[in-house]
């Protein structure tokens, strides 16, 4: 089965609030990637064209085959779930038609939001009604966790600028060792290049 990902929409599907459409090909398979980092709630939203004796189903998954949410013949409906561990994960939909027939391409729609914005802050929300807050409260707890968000946001920059600054320092500890080894070999090699031319006129007595 054919495979195809969606890299171009990652900006906009996993950190926006945009829904994107594209055409699933019979018998292939879609996948939507992005790295995540731990305890980031995720909610998305699908519809699919369906299409008489054709079937779509999807699947999310990490980078290590992991199943977080899965469902077969879809049409509309949605899915959450929430990160473990920072990795990879992606959310594959694939179509699967009988040898049979031929064939015809399925529209497939996908609205995905995460973090902050996966939740609902509406007054009928779950949020709402655990925490009994009235609406000055609840907007208050939305731009709480907004700030959150944020602070994690820088937290995971901070740290990924300095995986990269040591990364940097390291590499740049490499090329410097190296490059000083390659001057003492080219050093020795020249040493080793006039005592030998020395002693080779000398023994053809064309120097003293």
């Amino acid at each position: 089965m054919e495979v195809h990902y969606l890299v171009f929409v990652l900006s906009v599907l996993w950190h926006g609030t945009d829904a994107i459409m594209w055409s699933l090909a019979p018998n292939t398979q879609k996948c939507l990637k992005e790295e995540l980092h731990a305890n980031v709630l995720v909610a998305g939203e699908y519809e699919v064209t369906e299409v008489t004796g054709q079937r779509v189903d999807y699947i999310i998954r990490d980078s290590k085959d992991h199943i977080l949410s899965q469902r077969d013949s879809i049409s509309k409906g949605k899915f959450t779930f929430v990160t473990e561990t920072y990795d990879t994960f992606e959310v594959c939909f694939i179509s699967k038609v009988p040898p049979e027939r031929r064939g015809v391409s399925q529209d497939v729609m996908l609205d995905i939001k995460i973090g902050i914005e996966a939740k609902n802050y509406e007054g009928n929300s779950w949020i709402g009604e655990a925490a009994k807050l009235k609406p000055m409260e609840l907007e208050l707890k939305r731009l709480e966790d907004l700030s959150e968000a944020i602070v994690q946001d820088f937290t995971l920059m901070r740290k990924r600028e300095e995986e990269m600054r040591d990364t940097n320092e390291s590499t740049n500890n490499r090329v410097l060792f190296f490059s000083l080894f390659s001057m003492a070999c080219l050093l020795g090699l020249a040493t080793w290049q006039v005592l030998y031319l020395r002693r080779y006129f000398k023994a053809k007595k064309l120097i003293e």
